[in-house]
Formats: C-alpha cells, structure tokens, sequence
C-alpha cells in the first residue's frame, strides 16, 4: 500500500501474507504466544528500568479483534508498568475542549507503555462516517495529527500505530458469532450495527486517513487479522521489534524460610467467610 510522506512516496508497512493461508493450529498458537509473552515481560521490564514512555495505538474495524490482542500482550504483565486507556464516548464538556486534550491525559510518564484501544484517531473513522464531527472538525484533525504525533516523539515517546485489517466477510461471521454468544453479545453496540452497512465508507475513511497521517516519525503498520491467532502473534512480534530491548539481568531470588509453622487464617468479630459453593 502506497502513502505520501512528507511529500513523498512511501509504503504503510503491511504484514506480509504467509506461504500458506492454512490457519495456524491452536498448540502452535498457544506455544508461540507462550514465548512471545515471555519476551513481553523482557520488554516491560527494560521500559521500566530505562524510564523509557511507550504509546501504542489499536485502530480497525468493528470486530477487528484489537480487544483480543490487546488481552494477550497484557495477560502476563504489570498493570502498573503496562496499562489500557479505553475512553468512552465525550461527555458534553469534552466536547468543547480540543480533541487531543483528553487523550494527552493518559500519555504515559517514564516506565511506561500504554495501550490505546481506539484513540485519537476515532475522529477520522468512527466520527467521520457517521457524522458525529463536522467536516472542519475533520479537516483540522487531519492537519493536526502528524503535528501532535511529532511533538510527541520528538519529546521522547516511542509511538507505533496499527491498523487491523478484516475483510467483511470474516467480520459479519464475527458478528453472527457475538450475537449468538451471551458472554460476546454486549460487544455489539447500535454504532456497530449500521457500521455494518458502512464497510467500503469506513475503507474511504481509512485510505484518507493513512494519506494525511503516516509520517516517518509515525507510521502506520497494517496487521493482517482475518486469521486472528496468526494476526495476535503477527503484531506482537511486530511491536517487540519496534523497542530495542535487552533482557536484564535478574539476581538469583531465594525465598528464606519461615520461622515456626505456617499459619492459618483466623477470624475474630463478625466477620467469617461467604458460604463455599463449589
């Protein structure tokens, strides 16, 4: 896919199709996932010690599964190092203010990395197709971005963007699958369903949006997620290239022993355990 930067041309990087479209098996998943999550933890743990600030930007289609893989790469972690930023709709207030300002609130202090599930740039997707900003409102996002991406790298923040990639037949057997699932089904909002009707405007939206915002000191990298297992672990080994990181040295943990017998819990006062049920 070919994208003007600064002037020029330049490619959104795109994960490359694998020899074989065969899904990938669930114990080869789960065994890659497993090694990819060790690395993870490597990486908190180098962002941590160096002070280092970490943005990472999830953007796609409805059911695209940034959800999922956002559960994965933060399952092992520290919620305390590695947090998720997923802001709801503005409230009337926010609606006056600029639109960065309530996303520069989450941008992450030094040792940490934060995950955006949608974020600035829902105002060049979601609330351009479906009408929810004006047309000045969108032009003067799309001129203000690469501005506002490049004063934060320039400041230091390492900043990678994703686009997940669905194709609209996977995402409607997604959908029939949250609709008939009672533990998916609150996934699927009123926004979503007329999204359904919008597959090639929110395409538009995206193609205009990569025109104006995929910058060398920001680009676009685009993840196939038709396969979602190979898609989770196309970007996570994606995202721990985009960190340069060592692992560090850890000294030998040895847990001394406890003096007397272990205890047990005891309970004085009013208070006692809920009834066991299982």
């Amino acid at each position: 896919m070919v994208d003007k930067v600064d002037g020029k041309e330049a490619k959104v990087e795109q994960a490359q199709e694998p020899p074989s479209k065969k899904k990938i098996s669930k114990q080869r998943y789960e065994e890659e996932l497993a090694r990819l999550q060790v690395e993870l933890v490597k990486l908190q743990e180098w962002i941590k010690e160096k002070g280092l600030r970490v943005v990472v930007l999830f953007e796609g289609r409805d059911a695209a599964g940034k959800g999922g893989v956002i559960k994965r790469i933060t399952l092992r972690l520290n919620p305390r190092i590695v947090r998720v930023v997923a802001l709801g709709t503005p409230t009337e207030k926010e609606k006056t203010q600029w639109w960065f300002q309530r996303y520069v609130a989450e941008l992450p202090a030094a040792g940490e990395m934060v995950l955006f599930d949608r974020s600035w740039y829902n105002r060049a997707g979601v609330e351009r197709v479906m009408g929810y900003c004006s047309e000045a409102e969108y032009r003067r996002f799309l001129k203000q971005a690469p501005l506002f991406e490049k004063m934060l790298t320039d400041d230091g923040i390492l900043l990678c963007k994703y686009w997940l990639a669905v194709d609209q037949s996977v995402q409607e057997a997604r959908f029939a699958e949250r609709a008939g699932n009672p533990l998916k089904r609150w996934k699927i909002s009123p926004i979503d369903l007329e999204a359904r009707q919008r597959y090639a405007e929110y395409g538009r939206a995206r193609g205009a949006m990569f025109e104006a915002t995929h910058r060398r000191h920001a680009p676009w990298h685009v993840v196939e997620f038709n396969d979602q297992r190979r898609g989770r672990l196309d970007l996570i080994a994606h995202l721990l290239e985009q960190v340069p990181y060592r692992r560090l040295k850890e000294a030998p943990l040895e847990l001394p022993p406890l003096v007397g017998k272990p205890s047990r819990e005891r309970y004085r006062g009013p208070v006692r355990p809920i009834r066991a049920r299982y």
